[in-house]
């Protein structure tokens, strides 16, 4: 039993969540947290005055952090690399915005413009009570969470893995990206949900919104970075690194790994679709475009850039990628594919670990 609880212990950089690096975490997210209190209470030309574009955009790398640490869950823990973690993303969003779309009409029986021009005069079954706010906090962790529940049912029990699991997933999401293009399927086709009105009664425009959405995807993250801590330093978590590192050798101690998989993969699902509905009211806008198999990959490499297996890592390179991603496309667009190539080769090769990994090789050498 001793060799065995060496062998599933998680090869973690628990130098990162040191009493002093959990104050330093805690000290970033005061700072961030009190950016839109600087935005709402200085008036714009004034120093200390933090734009409602930088709240906006602050607030969706958030979102964006915690689909990263949802993928690095699966993919740095357990081995499952996945590359249609987009589609649970999306399914979260799609539930917000079959809400806000509903929430925004003088009356929710009102039917949008997509579907008038479908000549449907009342909405499908499929979006029955979604005028309600907690039926669509169901809908952004259900749809997700169960399609992840059966797609990982019968692709675990089939011991479907390495690159024919990421296959499979990159597929589904491309064949669900196909069914949402579609017009009569009632989900605005090509064009999606957009021109979002309220949540909650509440003009969705306003800077006191954008500010408790903001604190609403700072707190979801938080969460998630708690949740993904206590699930990794668990006995499940040691594991979820044995199916990682030795899933045979796992099957011959007598542990099951299906149930284990199955638990990490719907889990991730969930969180990625509760941070794509949070991504959805700061954009304005979500259409089938966020099920692109791009998409799915980008989120691999923040994962990869930012340090995988870490928790930390995935929020950091969530937000180094698409900080460039931000100023590329506004500077140099036309090469912005070029860099991200270029970046994740220059990752795996020289930062096989990450940015969490230099920054532990420095450590170290400094100690030294």
């Amino acid at each position: 039993m001793t060799a065995l609880s060496l062998n599933l212990r998680p090869r973690s950089m628990d130098g990162l969540f040191s009493p002093k690096a959990w104050l330093a975490l805690i000290m970033v997210l005061a700072l961030f947290a009190s950016l839109p209190i600087l935005n709402l209470s200085f008036p714009e030309g004034h120093a200390l005055h933090v734009s409602s574009y930088a709240i906006s955009l602050i607030g969706k790398f958030t979102c964006y952090a915690m689909a990263a640490l949802a993928l690095d869950l699966v993919w740095g823990y357990a081995g499952i690399l996945s590359l249609g973690h987009g589609l649970f993303f999306a399914l979260g969003g799609y539930g917000m915005g079959m809400y806000l779309m509903r929430s925004g009409k003088a009356s929710p029986d009102i039917v949008p413009d997509f579907m008038t021009f479908l000549s449907w005069k009342s909405y499908p079954w499929f979006w029955s009570y979604t005028e309600h706010f907690w039926y669509a906090l169901l809908l952004i962790l259900l749809v997700p969470g169960l399609l992840a529940f059966i797609f990982g049912f019968f692709a675990f029990r089939s011991r479907i893995k390495g690159v024919y699991f990421s296959i499979i997933t990159q597929a589904l999401t491309f064949a669900a990206m196909l069914l949402f293009f579609r017009n009569e399927t009632g989900f605005g086709g090509n064009n999606g949900f957009t021109d979002f009105k309220r949540i909650l009664g509440f003009d969705i425009t306003s800077p006191q919104t954008r500010a408790v959405l903001y604190w609403a995807s700072l707190l979801a993250l938080t969460s998630a970075l708690i949740l993904g801590r206590a699930i990794t330093k668990s006995k499940l978590g040691r594991v979820l690194t044995a199916v990682r590192d030795a899933e045979s050798r796992l099957r011959f101690l007598g542990y099951e790994p299906l149930g284990f998989k199955l638990f990490v993969w719907t889990v991730s699902a969930m969180i990625c679709g509760v941070a794509g509905a949070l991504y959805v009211p700061q954009v304005g806008i979500i259409n089938p475009g966020e099920m692109s198999t791009e998409n799915s990959i980008e989120m691999v490499i923040w994962v990869a850039t930012g340090g995988r297996g870490t928790l930390i890592g995935p929020i950091i390179g969530a937000g180094v990628i698409n900080g460039l991603k931000t100023w590329f496309t506004s500077a140099l667009p036309e090469f912005w594919l070029y860099a991200l190539g270029l970046i994740f080769v220059l990752v795996t090769l020289f930062l096989p670990q990450g940015i969490v990994g230099l920054i532990r090789r420095i450590t170290r050498q400094d100690k030294a």
